[in-house]
């Protein structure tokens, strides 16, 4: 009897000990412990003399007020689910001046086709100006975008697989994208290598410069729709005849062929933690794009045909100067690329933590695409910890390009080109920004607000300068929350 109750005693214990080592080995920390609420918002202004709309001159005036609300939320143990929604409200003066006729002329319709706006003359004349905001609906827009994001990670922890779909409308250009990605951890999770594939499906729901579009709604007629009752002038400030052989028109008769813009990209990472103090990470991508590239609202003029212009004809000679105030060009042109384009950016970051005050941040990335572009973007990062709870971190970003191989300036393009653009983002200029942000953060969110505990806050300012004469500023304000 002795016997059989150790044995049973013995088997009892092997049994226990081997269910609360199971227990254990299972036991597993969850990847997200409370659901997590970020939002941030961010105000943003720019100025320059390059607006590709007008040509590649004209005011930049630009400013927009954007708001981004995400949530994260624990499934489980092992996934998270994100929601991301994000609105950005802009008000720009160069986009206005897709109408710088004034509200009469074709965009105030959005690029719909809707013949009752012909018969809205612009008796005035009034030419507008590229220096001058105009009040036509492409005045200000809002940009909408909404995006879901599902993580599943591993048992151990060292496979994390990510799915997300996403949408964004704003009034001329609607985007739908879908993508996914896997995440291996090797080495005890000190080497790390990722892939990412993604592909957006977008349309143009497409707006053109007033007088072209109203050129050919009225079947290419001077003297019907828009421009009925309104004096064209030539180079010298002189009326021109609409019925004679030298009347302004557009190069083309056709404005966009192809309604669809696709991209498709694949991303590699790889990060490996050196020491205690370093880690190192490299990506590459590879974008592939096709459909219609160019933006339908920019305007070209072209050296070899001759110009024409509505407004005041004592104006023509000061056209490029912000003393114009009351005369514009009429196109040659909208902006016109090929319909494909490759990408490659390649690059490298490098953190290193020097003591428990300051960490530097260091990142450099080489981009090349088949359009004739190439680019170096430089970036230094260095937070400096003032307590437990503030952090402070100024940083600069160096960036210089080419080029694109179908970019010239204002009046420097010629119509013999298959592709041409004004647009200065397109041009060769380099780029200095800097910033500087500070950080508050409660790791046991003691401060809250309803039933969110605040985990941390974040404000920025940066200033942005292209030597092209283009500047802006941005600052930021972010909250994240814990909700219990």
């Amino acid at each position: 009897m002795k016997k059989i109750t150790l044995i049973l005693i013995t088997l009892f214990s092997i049994a226990s000990y081997s269910q609360e080592k199971t227990a254990e080995k299972t036991y597993k920390k969850r990847v997200l412990e409370n659901t997590e609420v970020d939002f941030i918002s961010s105000y943003y202004s720019q100025d320059g003399d390059n607006a590709a709309v007008t040509g590649g001159i004209g005011t930049e005036e630009l400013t927009d007020i954007a708001s981004t609300l995400t949530v994260s939320i624990p499934l489980n143990d092992d996934d998270v689910l994100t929601i991301d929604a994000t609105i950005s409200a802009y008000s720009s003066a160069s986009s206005s001046n897709l109408d710088p006729f004034d509200a009469s002329g074709a965009s105030n319709n959005n690029g719909h086709d809707d013949d009752d706006h012909d018969d809205d003359n612009n008796s005035s004349g009034s030419g507008g100006s590229p220096w001058v905001e105009s009040s036509g609906a492409s005045q200000s827009d809002a940009w909408v975008n909404l995006t879901a994001n599902y993580s599943h990670s591993s048992d151990d922890r060292n496979t994390i697989l990510d799915g997300n779909l996403s949408v964004s409308k704003e009034y001329d250009y609607t985007s739908f994208g879908f993508g996914g990605s896997l995440t291996k951890l090797f080495n005890e999770k000190n080497t790390e290598i990722g892939v990412k594939a993604n592909v957006y499906f977008d349309s143009w729901q497409p707006v053109f410069p007033t007088e072209i579009d109203s050129y050919l709604e009225a079947n290419q007629n001077l003297n019907n729709g828009f421009f009925s009752g309104i004096d064209i002038l030539d180079q010298d400030g002189d009326l021109v005849d609409k019925n004679g052989s030298n009347v302004w028109s557009p190069l083309n008769n056709t404005l966009i062929e192809d309604e669809s813009r696709n991209t498709y990209s694949l991303s590699l990472s790889f990060s490996q933690i050196i020491s205690e103090k370093a880690q190192f990470s490299i990506f590459a991508d590879i974008i592939q794009q096709d459909g219609w590239l160019a933006n339908p609202m920019q305007r070209v003029y072209f050296s070899d045909r001759d110009n024409y212009y509505i407004g005041n004809a004592s104006s023509i000679s000061k056209y490029t100067s912000k003393e114009n105030t009351d005369v514009f060009q009429l196109a040659d042109d909208i902006e016109r690329l090929p319909d494909t384009r490759f990408k490659i950016p390649i690059g490298a970051r490098f953190n290193y933590y020097i003591n428990e005050v300051v960490s530097l941040r260091t990142y450099y990335r080489y981009y090349y695409d088949d359009w004739g572009i190439s680019s170096h973007t430089a970036s230094l990062e260095v937070p400096i910890k003032l307590s437990n709870k503030f952090t402070i971190y100024p940083s600069y970003r160096y960036y210089n390009q080419t080029a694109a191989d179908y970019f010239a300036p204002y009046e420097e393009l010629v119509s013999t080109n298959e592709f041409y653009t004004s647009d200065y983002d397109l041009s060769e200029f380099n780029s200095n920004q800097y910033s500087l942000g500070i950080s508050y953060t409660d790791i046991f969110t003691k401060r809250r607000i309803w039933k969110l505990g605040l985990k941390s806050v974040d404000l920025k300012y940066s200033n942005y300068e292209r030597n092209t004469g283009l500047s802006s500023s941005i600052v930021s304000l972010g909250f994240k929350f814990v909700m219990d």
